[in-house]
């Protein structure tokens, strides 16, 4: 059994087959799913989605592209959201110095924000974090995420970070890149990660797994990301998909949700 710990199922990607989507996940061992908000609108769509498949949860959000575009009302709103018995996260939230879509200093004010909103309703958080490692451990550490938990998805910085944030109790989860022939950063972490703090996710639509490169991702591809993990860890899948399917209900407390 799998969870795909950080997908994208509201895409307007699977207009078309969100359904079989869901059901080709199930028929590959994919037992639930985290789907993830982005900004109001998307958040509102995963709780939605949440409340139509049993087996789905939802994260509710804004991402750092989207930071500038937050009022007042985004964070009430927000609250209201993340007060439901289908969200199991606040995020997926963090810092984004790859496109700077929203200025600096504006994500990391509403990165601070909603580790308090986490706070404030008692969930742990999901981080995005591309090329702003420094700043995302730091704000990480001022802000005592150790205090609400959560997990860096697709998590692209060093060993020596991952260390930096194993310490503070969270997780780490790999994504299709760790399947990437010249991936090593990802491998590495792959290999010396422990295995009780570690997750897998497709993050579909995007970051498809070697195998369908080029393709839409989607939650059933999430078992080539275990089964690199698995070879490079050199141990067997079983072991890979049990770990990582108990830590993802551990984090998300899934197993006090009514399926």
């Amino acid at each position: 059994m799998f969870i795909d710990s950080h997908a994208h199922l509201d895409d307007r990607q699977y207009k078309a087959d969100q359904q079989e989507v869901i059901e080709r996940a199930s028929k590959n061992g994919v037992t639930q799913i985290v789907c993830v908000g982005y900004d109001l609108p998307s958040s509102k769509r995963v709780v939605a989605l949440a409340k139509r498949y049993a087996n789905i949860f939802a994260a509710v959000g804004i991402h750092p592209h989207d930071a500038q575009d937050t009022d007042e009302s985004t964070w009430a709103q927000l609250y209201e959201l993340g007060r439901d018995t289908r969200v199991v996260a606040i995020g997926e939230m963090g810092l984004d110095y790859y496109r700077n879509l929203s200025p600096r200093d504006v994500q990391q004010a509403v990165f601070r924000r909603q580790i308090n909103l986490a706070k404030e309703l008692g969930l742990p958080i999901i981080i995005h974090d591309r090329d702003a490692h420094g700043d995302v451990l730091r704000i990480m550490k001022e802000e005592k995420v150790n205090e609400v938990g959560g997990v860096l998805h697709c998590f692209s910085g060093s060993w020596e970070m991952a260390q930096e944030c194993l310490k503070l109790g969270f997780y780490i989860s790999l994504a299709g890149p760790v399947t990437f022939a010249n991936a090593r950063g990802p491998q590495e972490i792959a290999q010396k990660v422990p295995l009780d703090r570690l997750l897998v996710e497709t993050d579909c639509p995007y970051l498809t797994p070697d195998t369908w490169r080029g393709q839409r991702n989607e939650p059933a591809y999430v078992k080539r990301v275990a089964e690199k993990i698995a070879a490079l860890r050199r141990i067997s899948l079983e072991e890979v998909a049990e770990a990582t399917t108990a830590n993802a209900r551990c984090l998300f407390r899934l197993l006090d949700k009514k399926q």
